[in-house]
């Protein structure tokens, strides 16, 4: 089966950035004016069309993915979850954020005019697919589900690691707003399978007229380039780029006074996940001295030789790995604490280290490599923790007998990352209202806001203001009979409908 780029509804058999921007454009007015139930109903169609193309989409993924079925049928119902779940915001509303201060004419000293607020999408979102989810964060992935959500129509760029996979779901969505009676403009799928044109493809999508915003999971690399090429537009415009992270891992001394074996061989499972191709995989681990830390460093090290290389997402990445743990291996003070098994082909063997610094050890390694560095008090390792970069997540490990420590320990983690977990392992990000998938700088370019959960959504808005407006021009969010059924906040009380 042949795959192409789709604009507008329809196969092209090249690229074109102009004719998809244009045709987004064209689609924002009619779009953005959805109901609420409406834009709902077509979320809902993206999603059963994507499950109706379950077997040939997971066929296609696995064979170009190299991830296993399971992981891949799993992936497909978090893709279709993900739109449920926003087609459930789009119903009630509150993603609207409507704020209606009534006039008080009668104020002294000053009257106070009638202001109602709302939130309006931003328009055409250039959405990137990500190489290590084909499926969850790629053409249908949260940043194309929260941008359809807010009301903005939709320019995908394909990734070229998994090309025929990105044209099947494509083809999903455009068959959905076509069932839909929307603007075919309302999606656009462009794919460029050459690395070097694939990059110009994505500069010109990014700077555009347009394009509005751009949502993007990736390198450091390649998502700076786009936070730059953003920044110097004539009108420069907002980009979520999700980069990178070494998710660190502090066990405090609590925690290895049980199995201590079976920490560690957890703590290598996460590490070794899907070859360590997780954004959120946890690279960096911080263990006490002493003879319960050397306990779990050594089951550690075992853990690690006992496993084998899976195949990797691109030989690029395979590559890409084996030099970033070769270049760990030349770091002074680091010491090689276990290595695993090279698997067939681009499945480079699994790694773990110990370093007696951070000096040249806190570069991401995008694969099964993780890095161990010892402390002997919590007083030493605050400061470690306050020198790192900004992360996606941060985990502790401990028990009630270190809370004080604990408490001093997440008081610096979350300066530093979007989401902490005790006790647990960072490898799996659950799809739902409270979730923060994002972080300081570099783990993303815009720490206030994330890629997963429902408040994804509020990217791609922003709030106006209506300021004694006619009654009659008044958008259905915020007129006084409250035609849509929302939760508001009136006079700054919230109100239910």
């Amino acid at each position: 089966m042949s795959y192409r780029s789709i604009i507008a509804g329809a196969d092209a058999d090249q690229p074109d950035v102009a004719a998809a921007t244009t045709a987004a454009a064209e689609a924002f007015a009619g779009y953005r004016a959805t109901t609420p139930d409406a834009r709902a109903d077509f979320l809902e169609a993206a999603a059963a069309e994507i499950e109706a193309a379950r077997e040939e989409i997971v066929e296609a993924a696995v064979a170009e993915s190299h991830l296993p079925e399971g992981r891949i049928s799993g992936e497909v119902g978090r893709t279709t979850g993900q739109l449920k779940m926003f087609a459930g915001v789009v119903r009630r509303g509150d993603h609207l954020g409507v704020r209606i201060d009534p006039a008080l004419p009668d104020r002294t000293p000053l009257p106070r005019a009638d202001i109602r607020q709302r939130h309006i999408p931003l328009g055409p979102v250039a959405v990137f697919g990500a190489s290590n989810f084909p499926l969850a964060f790629s053409t249908a992935g949260g940043d194309t589900a929260s941008a359809l959500a807010a009301g903005c129509p939709v320019v995908v760029k394909g990734h070229p690691a998994h090309p025929l996979t990105g044209y099947l779901v494509a083809q999903a969505i455009t068959r959905a707003v076509e069932k839909a009676g929307l603007h075919a403009g309302t999606f656009s799928f462009l794919l460029d399978t050459d690395p070097q044109t694939g990059i110009e493809l994505g500069q010109t999508l990014v700077t555009d007229p347009r394009i509005k915003a751009v949502g993007f999971t990736g390198s450091r690399g390649g998502g700076l380039a786009i936070v730059a090429a953003a920044a110097t537009r004539p009108e420069p415009i907002p980009v979520y780029a999700e980069m990178s992270s070494i998710n660190p891992v502090v066990v405090l001394p609590g925690a290895l006074e049980n199995d201590t074996d079976a920490l560690a061989t957890a703590y290598v499972g996460s590490l070794t996940l899907g070859s360590g191709q997780f954004c959120t995989n946890p690279g960096l681990l911080f263990l006490p001295t002493g003879e319960a830390g050397d306990a779990f460093l050594a089951a550690a090290g075992r853990a690690t030789a006992e496993a084998v290389g899976t195949t990797m997402l691109t030989s690029g990445i395979a590559s890409a790995y084996e030099k970033g743990t070769a270049a760990l291996r030349e770091v002074d003070g680091v010491t090689v604490v276990g290595e695993g098994t090279p698997g067939d082909t681009d499945a480079p063997a699994p790694q773990l280290v110990e370093a007696v610094r951070l000096d040249g050890v806190t570069d991401e390694v995008f694969g099964a490599s993780g890095v161990v560095v010892r402390y002997d008090s919590v007083e030493e390792l605050l400061p470690s923790l306050d020198s790192l970069e900004g992360q996606l997540t941060a985990t502790v490990h401990a028990t009630d007998a270190d809370n004080e420590a604990a408490a001093r320990v997440v008081g610096a983690l979350e300066l530093k990352a979007g989401r902490i977990l005790f006790n647990g392992w960072p490898t799996g990000v659950e799809v739902g209202h409270a979730m923060v998938h994002g972080g300081p700088f570099p783990a993303t370019s815009d720490s206030r806001s994330t890629s997963v959960g429902s408040l994804a959504i509020e990217r791609f808005q922003r709030p106006v203001a209506y300021q004694d407006v006619p009654a009659a021009l008044l958008p259905e969010a915020v007129r006084d009979d409250n035609p849509w059924q929302l939760v508001r906040r009136i006079d700054g009380e919230l109100q239910l409908p």
